[in-house]
């Protein structure tokens, strides 16, 4: 009974997410009905509590909104745009797939989605919308890339199935590595293909975005709003150890550059990052705090775990499972990871039973867990992207859509 009720519920969620009703309301009157429903309405609020204060997404996002503010105050964000709008027409076909590529490259190198989205995002998203792309396409573009931590040796995940297997953690990768690359082109070039079908490759004007003919190009202004994505990447990479940090301090040293290259008013400046670090915690962090009290009452109502236990309880289909119950849970609760530790911590250890390695069944539930979590509207990478680019996330789910399904067909077929 009570599960019936929870798959309405979401039902009458996704419906409102649809028709773009404001997520924040949505999803947190959905989670917290759901735990009334449950008997532990509490659980929401305690869910609400803890999503306020999670240290590591809160810095990662306000101070990448802050640094993109003060580009914007700046102008930096012109320069840069100036700069490579000449080369645009050239390269225009290639925009969208190169993109993906390089968040992807990105998130190789920096194993955390939402910091991905948040740090490539402020970059590509306006570049793509100067480009005449679409807003929700230009996000969709960048959203698609956010699971290259797949092939990070940090990833959670790798050092889990490896525990299991008896496995180093490289061995690991290397045994998904064709299929994630394999998966990764199939996105690409099927984002590409829908950004066509639906004309949104080109003509969009975006208002302040646009290159200016007589613009006169700094080159150090130029390059500010990539710096911080630059020492992030050499620091992370090894190829510089002393630049080796986390986001936050990436942007604050970003935007001290700023000021002494600029040589703006130091107030303004420092207003400008503020306010763009409050604002980032009103749009972008408060739609993350209500989808994490909407699974709270998903979890309250028993939804999460019947879903993994029925995947689980039917040996026949258990390499379907492996890759579509991660896939579609990930979707559902804008995380792959609860299903795939599940699924690796239940089933993996037992693969030669099933005629499977566990190194290729852990794989599996991995992929299909990450790719899930990157369709997913309430994932925390998908409403960071939205929140740059200005659209509601349901519009970027909609359009990653095929393109991750068909990643993960592609993908399976490599591991299996």
């Amino acid at each position: 009974m009570m599960t019936a009720i929870g798959v309405i519920i979401v039902a009458v969620t996704v419906y409102f997410l649809l028709k773009r009703y404001d997520a924040r309301l949505v999803l947190l009157t959905s989670g917290i009905l759901m735990a009334c429903v449950a008997g532990t309405p509490m659980a929401s609020l305690d869910a609400f509590a803890k999503n306020m204060t999670n240290g590591g997404l809160i810095q990662a996002v306000c101070s990448v909104m802050g640094f993109a503010m003060v580009m914007r105050y700046t102008e930096c964000d012109k320069h840069l745009i100036n700069l490579l709008a000449g080369g645009l027409s050239k390269v225009r076909p290639l925009l969208i797939p190169g993109v993906v590529l390089a968040t992807y490259a990105v998130n190789v190198a920096l194993p955390s989605a939402a910091g991905t989205a948040a740090a490539a995002g402020a970059i590509f998203v306006p570049l793509m919308m100067s480009a005449g792309i679409h807003p929700a396409m230009a996000g969709a573009a960048v959203k698609c890339g956010t699971y290259g931590s797949m092939l990070n040796p940090g990833l959670a995940h790798n050092p889990f199935v490896a525990k299991i297997a008896g496995v180093g953690v490289m061995d690991v990768i290397a045994f998904h590595f064709k299929a994630n690359i394999a998966s990764l082109l199939t996105a690409a070039v099927l984002i590409t293909l829908i950004a066509y079908y639906r004309k949104e490759h080109k003509g969009y004007i975006a208002e302040g975005l646009e290159a200016e003919a007589s613009f006169k190009v700094n080159w150090l202004y130029a390059i500010m709003p990539i710096l911080p994505i630059v020492i992030l990447i050499l620091g992370t990479a090894g190829v510089v150890p002393a630049l080796k940090m986390d986001v936050p301090q990436a942007m604050v040293i970003g935007a001290l550059l700023a000021l002494v290259v600029t040589r703006k008013n130091p107030t303004n400046l420092s207003n400008a990052f503020f306010d763009g670090m409050g604002k980032a915690y009103g749009s972008i962090l408060g739609i993350i705090i209500s989808a994490g009290v909407f699974v709270s009452g998903m979890t309250a109502l028993g939804l999460v775990k019947t879903f993994t236990t029925a995947m689980l309880n039917n040996p026949a289909i258990v390499k379907v499972c492996a890759a579509v119950g991660p896939f579609v849970l990930g979707v559902v609760v804008g995380s792959g990871d609860a299903a795939t530790f599940a699924f690796n911590e239940a089933i993996t250890p037992h693969a030669a039973d099933f005629g499977m390695s566990a190194v290729q069944m852990g794989s599996m539930a991995t992929l299909g867990g990450t790719l899930g979590r990157t369709m997913s509207p309430i994932a925390g990478a998908t409403i960071i992207i939205a929140g740059i680019a200005g659209v509601n996330p349901m519009e970027i789910a909609k359009r990653n859509f095929l393109p991750m399904v068909g990643a993960m067909v592609l993908g399976m077929a490599f591991l299996m």
